[in-house]
Order: structure tokens, then sequence, then C-alpha cells
């Protein structure tokens, strides 16, 4: 009689373990899935899916990259649809102060992006790159534009950027720097136009960033400023506070932020900020 209990004890016993052998198996199998989606960009219960419209304001000068992270983050994000609206920084910050929607500010400038944060329009910023300036010339070269220097001479047609455009103010810096005169036969409204005038040979030369050179290719030639009189420009990002996708917004700027973003940056030319 006792070993018929004893035996029965023994069976209960084995069979309470293998249930809880069981229960800790699945839970173990649930925990690698959520671990490989997470390994694999997906979505889990930390990281919240984000979905709907996220609206850009980006600085032209970021427009080749940021369209690559628009494409990426939207593939990353199913059901989110990046709107992109390049332009000069001082431009759209006046936009954004006068109220036009919108949910993430990656400008060129400090300067800019302290005219939209002191007006309660956007979160505290962070730099997430750097930019410096270059010489740009047409592939001929009509004028002989060696260096820096060349564009202070007399009948050299120079094409620069607004003084109140990022890379109308980094210009300058640079022409103080150097301690040169240089006149401008035309002042555009951002980057991409003053490179537009050099790429159609309607100058001789154009100061732009680093970035605009290297992405135009063939179209025109780069002429580096010495780093002892070059200089340059960080680019700030932020959340807007009236976003009206801020999950979105904030998904967005970290993605920008993730080595992934600063891998996409750097292969266009930027530097880390």
């Amino acid at each position: 009689m006792h070993r018929r209990i004893l035996a029965i004890g023994v069976c209960a016993a084995a069979a309470v373990m293998l249930v809880a052998g069981c229960s800790s198996s699945s839970k173990g199998s649930t925990g690698t899935t959520s671990t490989s989606t997470a390994a694999s960009g997906g979505v889990t219960s930390s990281a919240p899916a984000v979905s709907g419209t996220v609206t850009v304001f980006a600085a032209a000068s970021l427009q080749g990259t940021f369209t690559t992270l628009a494409r990426q983050f939207e593939t990353a994000h199913p059901g989110v649809t990046v709107k992109l609206n390049f332009g000069a920084s001082s431009a759209l910050a006046l936009q954004i102060n006068q109220g036009a929607p919108a949910d993430v500010f990656a400008s060129a400038s400090a300067r800019n992006m302290t005219q939209v944060t002191n007006a309660g329009g956007a979160s505290p910023s962070t730099n997430f790159v750097k930019n410096a300036m270059e010489v740009a010339v047409p592939p001929s070269n009509p004028t002989h534009v060696t260096a820096l220097a060349d564009l202070a001479k007399p009948g050299v047609k120079i094409a620069l950027c607004q003084a109140q455009v990022p890379c109308g103010a980094t210009a300058a810096k640079v022409f103080t720097n150097a301690k040169l005169t240089v006149k401008a036969v035309t002042l555009e409204a951002d980057v991409k136009s003053t490179l537009a005038k050099v790429e159609l040979n309607e100058v001789d030369a154009g100061v732009v960033y680093v970035t605009d050179v290297k992405a135009a290719g063939s179209k025109v030639k780069g002429i580096e400023i010495p780093a002892d009189v070059n200089a340059s420009t960080a680019y700030p990002i932020a959340v807007l506070t009236k976003a009206p996708n801020s999950a979105a917004a904030q998904a967005f700027t970290a993605y920008v932020l993730s080595p992934e973003g600063q891998r996409v940056l750097a292969a266009a030319g930027f530097e880390k900020p």
C-alpha cells in the first residue's frame, strides 16, 4: 500500500515538472521572437508603431540625404508617409513661425533654429551634422579659378547665397577669415539655386557646401578652401511643438540621429557635429 502511494506521488511530481517545463519553454520561445523582431527593425511592444504622414521642413542642402532617409524610414515603418519640404533655413523658420503645419525642422543654421525655439515653436534641438564650404566652378573653368583668392579678381562672376541664408552667412565668414572682398553678380535664395548658376555656366564660380559639390558630380569642379580660413555651419534638428504627428516626428528625428541615419549623411560628405 505504501509503495502504491509513493508511485502515485512520483508520477504527480513528474507531471507538475513537465507542465512547468512546457510553460518555461513557451515563454522562452516568445521572448526569442520578440528579440528577433526588434533586431530586424520590426515593431515590438516597447517600440509602438507609428502611422500617418510626417511633414519635415529641411534645409535645401539636405535634399539628397533626407530623400534617402525618408524612403528608408517609410520602409522601416509601413503605414508612414514622409512629406519633405526643402528650402532656405531662414525661409522655413519664417514659415513655421507663421503657422505652417509641420512636424520636424532640420536647419542648416543654429540661428534659424533659435528663431523657432525662441518663439516656442520647437522642442530643444540636437546638432546632427556640420557642413563646410567649397568653391564650385564649371568643368571648363573659363576664368581659370584655382584658389579662393581668385574670387576677388576683377571680371570673375560670382554667385553666392543671400546674406540671411546659412550658406551666404557661412561664405561671408570665409571671406572675412581670408580677408577678401568678393562682389557677387547674383545672390540666390538657397544653395541649390547658387549651384545651378554654376552648372548652367551663368557664373564663373560659386561658394556652396562641400556636400553640394560632391552631389553635383561631373557637373561642376570643386576647389577646396584652406582649412585655416574655411568655415562650417552646424545642422540642428527638432520636433515642432505643434506637430500634427508628434509620435512619427520623434521617430523620424531619432532615425536621423541613429547610426544608420548618420551613415547616409557621412556618405554624402557631411561631418560629425
